[in-house]
Formats: C-alpha cells, structure tokens, sequence
C-alpha cells in the first residue's frame, strides 16, 4: 500500500474501534483514547464489580447467578451505621435515605452522618436562565440541579469522573431504565477477557445491588446519538462528591429514584 494510503486507513480503523466500544449499557466517553485501559476501569469503578485478584475467598455460599456480580468488598461496614448512624438532628435525611424496597430489592440505608451534608438532597436557591424541570449537573462543585420554579432547585450530592472521563454540553435523556443491566463495551472484553461473562452476548451483568448501574439509570443522548454518558445510581456511596468513576453521573440509589420519578421523558440536560 502507498504512503498516501496510510491515512485513510489509520481513520477506517479508528472509526471501527470507535463503533466497538458503543454500548447501551456502557459508561465510558472521552476523548484521550489511550485512557480507555480496562485496568483503569476496573480500579475506578471499585467495588461495584469483581476480577480473579479481586474477588473474595472461597466459602460455603452457592455459586452466584450468571451474570450477577460478587462484592469486592463490604459497602455497608457495620449494622451500626445502617441502622443507628443516621443524625438525630435532621429527620427528613432519616426517611430519604432509610432502607427502601424497590421492584423486588432492599436497598440499605445510607449513612449519613458519615457524608458531607452538602451531598444530601434538599431544596437550595438556584439563579439560572434554564427552563424549570431542567437537569444541570455542575462537574466542579459535584452537584446535580433539578430547576424547579422561582428561583429554586433541587440539588443532589453526585460522583463523577476523574480528568480525561467525562463529557460536557448539552444533550437530551432520551430513555430511562429501572434496575438496569449492564455491559462493558466490546472493546473492554476483548482486552479483558474476565468480563467477558458480562458481555452483550451473555446478556450482561444481572440487575442487583453491587450491578455498576444500579437502581437506575439515565441515557444522555446529543443530537440524537448515544453519548455513553449516563446518570445513574452506585452501590458504592462513598463515591459521591468525589471524582472517582470513569466518566458518569453517580447518585445515592435513593436520589436516582427520587430523581427518574420527577423526569419526564425527552428531559434536557446540561453538564457545565
């Protein structure tokens, strides 16, 4: 093949790489391509699914279900924090983040005398030019905006992605899905075979309370194309007003409920 020909073949190839990695369920978008490394991945997104040097010793428990995902370590310490940590002093954090029932799992409480309590949900004043019911997420101050009308939002605690993971702009949810599944993109298999039992073709990982999704999530689309950005919950709670995941919006699986309730469908979205 002639030099003049290289070019356009380096742009096939990358488009064909590109094509790969897209994904309903996937979670990654950026746009350092040399970032998207599986080991990266898997030690951001700690615990919320398991590798072989990861996962936990042998024991007595029967084997999981395909698909479902084996915890790297306990995301709710002790029976204390879930049950008596909760600050006396602020009863309506008690009843937003307690024990909930959904669609046939048990979420367990939050902790919240162990979060930043500017990360628990509540009604702030909020000046903005964007249209009540709109969703802004502000990426440096690690805040989710519901605008509500005069003057006022509804601001949840997020977690986000570390420099080089993440996306910006303005785009449409255009689904929402309750307990989803989720898949890692092709790409991410192929390099790691260890997920593989989490690919497409094996139906992804079952829906559950360590799945990397969780109770919900969120498909931002812009101009009609996936994004790959999602809004959506975590098991892991301590990942919320820090920069830890590979590139999405994570909330307490009890602000991702309360929030998939207020969104209409076709909600616009603007990551600032």
């Amino acid at each position: 093949m002639s030099q003049s020909h290289l070019p356009l073949r380096r742009v096939f190839v990358l488009a064909t790489t590109l094509f790969a990695t897209t994904s309903l369920s996937g979670c990654l978008f950026v746009t350092d391509t040399t970032l998207m490394d599986p080991a990266v991945f898997v030690q951001q997104t700690a615990p919320v699914f398991a590798v072989p040097e990861y996962a936990d010793p042998p024991s007595n428990n029967p084997p999981p279900m395909p698909g479902a995902i084996p915890h790297k370590r306990q995301l709710y310490p002790t029976d204390f924090h879930q049950t008596y940590g909760l600050p006396v002093s602020n009863p309506v954090h008690r009843t937003m983040y307690e024990v909930m029932r959904d669609e046939g799992h048990t979420l367990p409480a939050i902790p919240t005398s162990r979060v930043d309590q500017r990360f628990l949900r509540q009604e702030v004043s909020y000046q903005t030019a964007e249209a009540p019911g709109t969703v802004v997420v502000d990426t440096r101050a690690h805040f989710l905006y519901l605008v509500q009308e005069n003057g006022k939002a509804i601001r949840y605690g997020v977690g986000l992605g570390k420099a080089g993971y993440g996306w910006t702009g303005r785009g449409v949810i255009q689904w929402k899905a309750k307990w989803p599944r989720w898949t890692p993109p092709d790409e991410m298999v192929s390099r790691q075979p260890d997920l593989r039992q989490f690919a497409a073709s094996e139906g992804g990982a079952t829906p559950g309370l360590n799945n990397p999704l969780g109770a919900r999530a969120m498909y931002i689309y812009k101009d009609g194309k996936d994004t790959l950005y999602r809004v959506h919950g975590t098991p892991d709670w301590q990942s919320v007003g820090k920069a830890t995941s590979s590139g999405c919006v994570r909330m307490f699986n009890q602000d991702v409920i309360d929030l998939y309730n207020r969104l209409p469908a076709k909600t616009t979205i603007v990551v600032i």
